[in-house]
C-alpha cells in the first residue's frame, strides 16, 4: 500500500471514529430509560474488558497485567469514575453537553501532568487553559440559575477523572513500557469489577432488557469500546499524533449535534460560544501549528 492510500484509509478510520464515540453520548444518554446508569455502566465495560482480553490472545500479546497498583489506580480513575460520573451526569444532563464538558480532560490533564510529571506550563498551554475557563464559564453560565449544577459538575468530574487517569498512564508507559492494549484491557478490567460493585451497593431501577437496550448495550461494547479503540490505532499509526488529537476535537462537538438531532437538546447561544472557545483552548494546549496540519 502507497502513502498516499494509506493516509486515506487512516483518515476514512478517524472520520469513522469520531463518528462511532459521538453517537455513543446519544446511546448511553438513551440507555437510561432502560436501566440504572451504573448497571449499564458496569455491564457495558465487563464485556469491554473480555473483548480487550480476546483480543490480547489473538494478537498474541502477553496476558500477564502491567504492575498492579498502579494498573488498579488507572482503572478506578479511567474506567470507574470517568465512566460512572459520565453516565451519572447523563441522568439528568443532555448528551451534548455532558460530552463537551467531558472532552475537557485535556486541561486537567496539562494541570496534573505540572503538579505530577513535572511537565512545565508554557505561555501557549496557559493561553489554552486561559480560554477553556472562558468556555466552561459560558457553558455553565453562573450569572443564570445554573441550570443543572449537579450534572455539570459530575461531566467535569469525568473529564478530571480522565485525566488523572491519562497522567497515570502515561506514568506507567514511561517506567514499566506495557502494550497499550495490555494496559487498557487490565486496567479496564479492575475498572469494571470497581463499577459491579457501585451497582451492586446503589439503588437503581430495574434493567429493562428490551431490544432498546440489548441494541445500546451491543453498540457500546462492540462499537465503541472495540471496534472504535482499533480503528484509532490504526489512526495513531499512520497519521501524525498532533493531527489525530485535533481531529479528535470533533467528538464532542458532533456529539452536540446529534444530540440536537435525535434528542432534540437543542444548545443555547452562549453553549455554542462556549464550544468555541473550548475547541480554541483545546487546540491552544495541544501545541499544534494548524497551518502545519492542513498541510
Amino acid at each position: 500500500m502507497d502513502t498516499s492510500s494509506s493516509s486515506r484509509g487512516a483518515v476514512t478510520a478517524l472520520l469513522i471514529t469520531i463518528l462511532i464515540w459521538a453517537y455513543s453520548w446519544v446511546v448511553m444518554k438513551q440507555v437510561l430509560t432502560h436501566a440504572g446508569p451504573f448497571d449499564f455502566a458496569a455491564i457495558r465495560y465487563v464485556l469491554g474488558a473480555l473483548v480487550l482480553l480476546g483480543a490480547l490472545v489473538v494478537f498474541r500479546q502477553p496476558l500477564r497485567p502491567p504492575p498492579l497498583l498502579p494498573t488498579i489506580a488507572i482503572g478506578l480513575c479511567q474506567t470507574t469514575a470517568f465512566q460512572g460520573l459520565g453516565q451519572w451526569a447523563l441522568v439528568n444532563g443532555g448528551a451534548g453537553h455532558v460530552a463537551l464538558l467531558a472532552y475537557t480532560m485535556p486541561f486537567w490533564a496539562v494541570l496534573l501532568a505540572w503538579v505530577m510529571l513535572d511537565e512545565r506550563l508554557t505561555p501557549r498551554r496557559w493561553l489554552g487553559l486561559g480560554l477553556a475557563a472562558i468556555g466552561l464559564t459560558c457553558i455553565i453560565e453562573p450569572w443564570h440559575n445554573m441550570g443543572n449544577l449537579g450534572s455539570t459538575l459530575l461531566a467535569i468530574g469525568a473529564g478530571a477523572a480522565w485525566a488523572m487517569g491519562t497522567v497515570l498512564s502515561k506514568r506507567v508507559f514511561l517506567r514499566h513500557a506495557p502494550t497499550p492494549l495490555n494496559l487498557t484491557a487490565w486496567q479496564m478490567l479492575f475498572g469494571a469489577i470497581a463499577l459491579v460493585v457501585i451497582a451492586l451497593c446503589v439503588p437503581q431501577r430495574s434493567i429493562d432488557w428490551s431490544p432498546g437496550f440489548i441494541a445500546g448495550l451491543a453498540y457500546s461494547v462492540v462499537m465503541a469500546s472495540s471496534i472504535a479503540w482499533g480503528l484509532w490505532l490504526i489512526v495513531l499509526h499512520r497519521l501524525p499524533t498532533a493531527v489525530a488529537s485535533v481531529a479528535s476535537l470533533g467528538v464532542p462537538v458532533v456529539s452536540v449535534l446529534l444530540a440536537w438531532l435525535i434528542l432534540r437538546e437543542q444548545p443555547s447561544g452562549m453553549e455554542m460560544v462556549g464550544i468555541v472557545f473550548i475547541l480554541l483552548g483545546l487546540v491552544a494546549v495541544s501545541g499544534v501549528n494548524l497551518r502545519k496540519v492542513a498541510r
